[in-house]
């Protein structure tokens, strides 16, 4: 069973490195995944997201071989930056399984705070997420999305932000931002949504 599964990998959010995933990778590897994750740089907000992304298309191309399909993790910013992933660089074409936890898919007005170009693009209304959000449905629906989210965000706000429409909605209630990706509840949640059949379409 456990050649089976797919190898995983983790995007982390803004001011993290991988070692924010520690607590998931170990629970994920003790079940039999093989997890994955790296740095983004910069992790500030200073580089825009689009070049976060094409981070994770090279480092998914330079890690798997071409034929080898991969789930993706993405958390808080990590949510955005692997949307982008799939959405505009042919990342459909590789993940099976996508979670998105804890991101400001419809933006978050936290993002008012700091000029840096990356932060700015997660305000509500931005270019970079209009344009995510106009084709979600279409450019997505080829793969397993699940959304992850608590209501008691306060990094995210308003919490609801986090939604994106489709795929499947799970809310769980988790106090702290930055404790979503070592919730036991999320990992159990993590560790469920990879073993499930994959949608045929």
């Amino acid at each position: 069973m456990k050649n089976k599964r797919n190898p995983v990998l983790l995007i982390h959010g803004i001011y993290d490195t991988y070692a924010k995933f520690n607590t998931m990778k170990k629970y994920l590897t003790n079940l039999g995944w093989s997890v994955h994750c790296f740095s983004l740089k910069p992790n500030n907000g200073n580089g825009h997201l689009e070049y976060l992304a094409e981070q994770v298309d090279d480092y998914i191309n330079n890690n798997f071989y071409s034929e080898q399909v991969i789930d993706l993790i993405g958390f808080s910013m990590g949510g955005l930056v692997t949307r982008y992933y799939l959405q505009r660089l042919g990342g459909v074409e590789r993940v099976q399984r996508y979670i998105n936890i804890s991101a400001p898919n419809n933006g978050t007005i936290t993002a008012y705070a700091l000029p840096n170009p990356g932060i700015k693009q997660m305000r509500p209304n931005s270019k970079f997420l209009e344009d995510l959000n106009q084709d979600v449905a279409t450019t997505l629906n080829k793969i397993n999305v699940t959304v992850i989210w608590t209501p008691y965000d306060l990094m995210i706000l308003p919490a609801s932000s986090s939604k994106i429409g489709i795929g499947e909605e799970i809310q769980l209630p988790v106090l702290i931002h930055g404790q979503m990706v070592r919730d036991h509840k999320l990992l159990k949640t993590i560790s469920d949504c990879l073993s499930k059949p994959l949608k045929i379409s």
